[in-house]
């Protein structure tokens, strides 16, 4: 019986509730506040050709590059067996930047009732806040990637159920926060198991045949809502244009360059021909992976929530990323911000393009930030090392519809705050202020959001990474509307105030205070 309307939804919702339960499951275990209160991870299920199947609402820019974990996983072992389980986080190789570790684990069982084989995959990523690297958090001002921490290729670190502990204490020996990353480890793997168990319940209860039938129908779907979303973009080749800015004050920054191409059949190009060469002075590199995250992210927020996120919604679009380019560097480029800030400067410059296509529907641009904070040194009063990361919040552009929302997490980042609570009791510090940034969003007929003030008193000698942009430049208006007010990075030493650059690695003494500015979202229209 061929799947319906209603059976396609039934099994839409079966699918996309294991990668929600793995999320759930991975939450509620781990260890670090990064993953247990901030939620920075992902968990999204395949089938057995590797083909993405379901996510759950968790990162943009983890989710669109975790088929890429998943291929290079198939691709480096010609056998999997039940209880497999294989890690990876090199960037070359999957991942996205080094903090991100990823768990893939293939899902075996009997084909039409006969022979057992891999029929499915289920994956997790999730932000580890130190996996060693230059500087705790393993967020530094790196130029290579081998300053920026413990490359892990994809390996087995299970295979047919028995772990490989000389592979975790490997792991563990190379991080600062050893007791944390085990952790938080063994969470995913947990999270890992519960997915695989889920979805071979699937395959009994339905069988082989059914269930590929409905991924097969999914995935057309997928495709076909795409389609249709993609062909009410005007024909026509529609070009946008932005810069990173520099770390180095006295140095322009990189060019992101890109062309959306319609021709009106419901299919897209985007092309990134134009785009500066890879960074070899810093780390804003972006790997493949992360580059089609974010031009993934921007057409589903095209499409709407009701197509499923999975590989037939990604089959009509076409990338050209220039090889050796900042959205695709040849290793061993530094990458760490790549990820986290590079990937909002793709979302910038693609709605830009799509901004001129498609007026009513276009917001101006968000604060093109993660506004990246690592701090880490050793807490005396634990006796212990700890590591501290965080993305803080800012101001959304506004649109057509209405005002920006103020302090917000913007588009490829997905994640909560730390609570203050929360921050105190885990960590030396004390925080300051914790507060909207009034009038920071820029005017017009709506306006944009306004950013976030966080002020933070170290109690103990740390090392301070960050890692931010719109720093220079605040983000864009459109039809008029004015530009957001640009972030600010601010150190106050024994009284005296300093501002630091957009990317900055600095030692700071007990006392010291450290507060970030975030930028507000642009405006849109006359005012």
């Amino acid at each position: 019986m061929s799947p319906d309307a209603i059976s396609l939804e039934i099994f839409r919702n079966l699918f996309s509730s294991i990668a929600d339960e793995m999320g759930v499951s991975l939450g509620r275990t781990a260890f670090s506040p990064n993953i247990k209160e901030r939620k920075d991870y992902s968990c999204a299920i395949f089938d057995g050709e590797g083909r993405l199947i379901a996510q759950a609402e968790h990162i943009p820019v983890h989710l669109g590059a975790m088929p890429a974990s998943v291929k290079a996983a198939i691709d480096s072992f010609e056998r999997l067996d039940a209880g497999d389980l294989i890690i990876l986080n090199d960037p070359y190789m999957g991942g996205t930047h080094l903090p991100d570790v990823t768990l893939v684990s293939p899902v075996i069982a009997k084909e039409n009732g006969t022979k057992k084989k891999t029929v499915g995959f289920v994956a997790s990523r999730a932000h580890h806040a130190d996996v060693g690297g230059m500087s705790p958090g393993s967020m530094p001002n790196s130029k290579d990637i081998y300053q920026e921490g413990f490359i892990i290729p994809p390996i087995k670190i299970a295979k047919k159920g028995v772990y490989n502990e000389e592979v975790f204490e490997l792991f563990y020996r190379n991080v600062r926060t050893s007791e944390e990353r085990e952790g938080d480890l063994q969470a995913q793997i947990a999270c890992n198991n519960l997915g695989v168990k889920r979805f071979q319940s699937l395959f009994e209860e339905y069988g082989f045949i059914e269930i590929k039938e409905h991924i097969n129908a999914l995935i057309d779907y997928g495709e076909e809502m795409v389609r249709a979303t993609l062909k009410k973009i005007p024909t026509g080749t529609y070009s946008f244009s932005d810069e990173m800015e520099s770390s180095q004050p006295d140095q322009s920054g990189k060019t992101i360059k890109v062309s959306v191409q319609s021709d009106g059949d419901g299919s897209i190009l985007v092309d990134f021909t134009g785009t500066s060469s890879e960074s070899r002075d810093n780390n804003y590199n972006a790997v493949y992976g992360v580059t089609v995250s974010s031009v993934l992210y921007c057409i589903r927020c095209l499409a709407g929530p009701r197509v499923p996120a999975n590989q037939g919604a990604f089959n009509p679009i076409n990338i050209i990323a220039p090889a050796g380019s900042l959205v695709n560097p040849n290793p061993p480029r530094a990458v760490a911000a790549g990820n986290v800030e590079t990937s909002q400067r793709i979302v910038d410059v693609i709605l830009g393009a799509l901004s001129e296509a498609l007026p009513e529907i276009i917001p101006a641009a968000s604060q093109g930030t993660m506004n990246n904070i690592t701090i880490g040194g050793w807490d005396t009063l634990r006796g212990k090392p700890f590591a501290y990361y965080e993305t803080v919040g800012g101001g959304a552009g506004a649109g057509p519809l209405g005002n920006g929302t103020s302090a917000i997490q913007t588009h490829m980042t997905n994640t909560l705050n730390t609570p203050v609570e929360s921050l105190e009791y885990q960590f030396p510090f004390r925080v300051l202020k914790y507060a909207i940034r009034r009038g920071s969003g820029g005017t017009g007929k709506y306006y944009g959001g306004d950013g976030i003030v966080r002020s933070i008193e170290l109690l103990e000698h740390a090392t301070v990474s960050l890692l931010t942009q719109r720093r220079q430049k605040g983000p864009a208006g459109l039809k008029n509307g004015r530009s957001g007010s640009p972030g600010k990075n601010i150190i106050v030493r024994s009284g005296i105030e300093e501002k630091l650059g957009p990317s900055q690695m600095i030692e700071m003494m007990p006392g010291d205070i450290i507060t970030l500015e975030t930028p507000g979202g642009g405006g849109w229209g006359s005012s």
